[in-house]
């Protein structure tokens, strides 16, 4: 079958899906973006997380035909889809329901074609904040982390401890032992308050 999406701000077409495929598969193998693990591969371990219509879901659970015509956001699209809410929502997320993005505005927005990107690309507050405070370590489970955190921030400006351990309790990393990883999520937050 033939299966059309959005993928980090673009329109997306796979030919030739088998309809047990999963869209990790789908973005990985047909689509080159590599960011999303594939680990578990049973939803335990979060490493393939991406945004499915503003959600975080276990990509790995998702069959590659239940995206038709939605939009999927991955770890190689988070600077830009940060960019895009700082422009279009100052002071103010954009989380399902909460922006007043409209469907036509939300379809012109579009990641930058590589060519067209300088060499400095700016990071995500979120991924730099990773950077900052330490909390990268292998690598594995940073894109299902990053792009879980990003939706936390986006909806919770100023969450709790227990709110960014609830967020990122989908998330497993065997590396840091996640103080460093909460130490992120605390600085992205508090990075973003002062600039409002």
């Amino acid at each position: 079958m033939r299966v059309n999406f959005t993928v980090n701000g673009r329109k997306q077409e796979a030919d030739d899906v088998w309809e047990g495929e999963s869209l990790l598969y789908v973005l990985r193998e047909r689509m080159g973006l590599p960011g999303s693990k594939n680990a578990c591969e049973q939803g335990e371990c979060g490493s393939c997380t991406v945004r499915l219509d503003g959600v975080p879901v276990c990509s790995c659970l998702v069959a590659a035909g239940q995206v038709e015509g939605r939009e999927v956001v991955t770890v190689e699209g988070l600077a830009d889809f940060a960019a895009h809410r700082s422009e279009a929502h100052p002071g103010s997320g954009c989380a399902s329901g909460a922006c007043g993005t409209s469907l036509d505005q939300a379809r012109r927005w579009e990641v930058k074609p590589a060519a067209e990107q300088s060499r400095n690309t700016e990071l995500s507050p979120i991924q730099q904040a990773f950077i900052d405070a330490g909390a990268v370590q292998c690598g594995f489970c940073t894109p299902g982390l990053l792009v879980a955190a990003d939706e936390l921030l986006e909806r919770n400006a100023e969450p709790s401890d227990a709110d960014i351990r609830e967020a990122l309790s989908g998330n497993l990393c065997r590396c840091t032992g996640y103080e460093k990883i909460l130490d992120a999520v605390r600085l992205a937050a508090a990075r973003a308050e002062e600039t409002v």
